[in-house]
């Protein structure tokens, strides 16, 4: 099964990396841009028997490595 972990800070949670995206793309002339917040996708193939397994699987992953749960949220999407 494939699917995607998406690993974003909570709100409230300073993004100094956003920031500094956020100024480089003003200093590139790029209109418009309010604010951004940068996150982390995780493209994972697994062996599962179903989605719910593998969704399972996926949280316990996030849950001990892929996210610091203090600080970020993360989204999992079995794709099939």
């Amino acid at each position: 099964m494939k699917a995607r972990v998406t690993v974003t800070l909570k709100p409230g949670v300073l993004d100094p990396q956003g920031k500094a995206i956020e100024g480089a793309l003003k200093s590139l002339g790029i209109e418009g841009v309010a604010s951004v917040r940068q996150g982390k996708v995780f493209d994972i193939e697994l062996a599962a028997k179903d989605k719910k397994t593998a969704e399972a699987a996926l949280k316990n992953a996030c849950e001990k490595l892929l996210a610091n749960t203090v600080i970020e949220n993360y989204r999992v999407e079995v794709l099939g």
